[in-house]
């Protein structure tokens, strides 16, 4: 089993200010964000903004990104609602030498679960690298459920992790409970990170590890060590953090706000997204004021 790390980060997109992905960019923050902590990234995820982004666009992030921390894990999200375009982009990311895949559940389709099980599974088959399934019901509009998850966990050797966004603790520990040992079961959302732990995960794929990840990856740790009140103390100070970057305004762009007040801008955000209201802006400064990070 593939050691991809406990604390991985969902990188946004860098933009310049004609809204054209910026390469040097996002090497710059690849790099900080490894020096900062995290043990891997995640690219062209939903924080990327992956649904505006075009292939040939995808393709060259995993470059750029790639060449930027060398041995760090690297993980391309090439997963879409068409299952042909899925494993067409899977493969040709397997050539710009990523560590693995992340593989979203087809979103709008609301497939069945046997629908979700062949996904998933025929996509897996097509590459030569770990899988990491992404449920995140709140976006995709279906649940994968524990027992679809758990099937595809003993039925195919390379989906090794899901990134379970579910917001379901019963789920999530049936999930825990069903898989084999050496199962990865990441958090998909910051605030459930240590609820998870509490039930069998081992980490997160976080967004706030944009900003906080010395934080994150302390706690999880923490908790791994059998330091559960260091643990929750840790949780509950970045309990704000956490609030702020899913405000009204969303996902990316309350964590690209957060990132600009914290002095490292990374653009805009595309169509259909805007920039963060002033309102939800106000309460991100005051939140990354209070952690001192601005």
């Amino acid at each position: 089993m593939p050691d991809l790390g406990n604390l991985l980060t969902a990188m946004v997109t860098p933009f310049d200010e004609d809204l054209q992905v910026d390469y040097d960019r996002t090497a710059q923050l690849a790099v900080r964000l490894v020096e900062n902590g995290n043990e891997g990234l995640v690219v062209t995820g939903t924080t990327g903004e992956s649904p505006t982004l075009s292939d040939e666009e995808k393709l060259e992030l995993y470059r750029v990104v790639k060449d930027a921390v060398g041995d760090v894990t690297v993980i391309a999200g090439t997963g879409s609602n068409n299952h042909e375009h899925t494993v067409e982009l899977s493969q040709k990311a397997a050539q710009t030498n990523v560590d693995g895949i992340m593989l979203v559940g087809p979103y709008y389709n609301k497939p069945s679960q046997e629908g979700f099980y062949q996904h998933f599974s025929r996509a897996a088959q097509a590459v030569d690298l770990p899988v990491i399934v992404y449920n995140v019901p709140s976006r995709t509009g279906k649940n994968i459920t524990a027992e679809t998850m758990i099937r595809l966990a003993e039925d195919v050797p390379n989906i090794v992790a899901v990134k379970e966004a579910s917001g379901d603790i019963t789920q999530i520990s049936e999930i825990c409970a069903g898989t084999p040992d050496d199962f990865i079961i990441y958090s998909g959302d910051d605030s459930m990170t240590l609820p998870l732990l509490a039930v069998g995960g081992v980490g997160v794929i976080s967004v706030v590890a944009h900003l906080v990840a010395a934080e994150m990856l302390e706690m999880i740790s923490a908790f791994h060590d059998w330091d559960t009140r260091r643990a929750w103390q840790i949780h509950h100070k970045l309990l704000p953090i956490f609030d702020a970057a899913f405000l009204p305004s969303g996902n990316p762009p309350c964590i690209k706000r957060a990132l600009q007040i914290c002095g490292f801008d990374c653009g805009g955000v595309r169509l259909p997204l805007v920039e963060a209201s002033d309102k939800d802006t106000a309460k991100i400064r005051r939140a990354c004021q209070d952690l001192g990070l601005a």
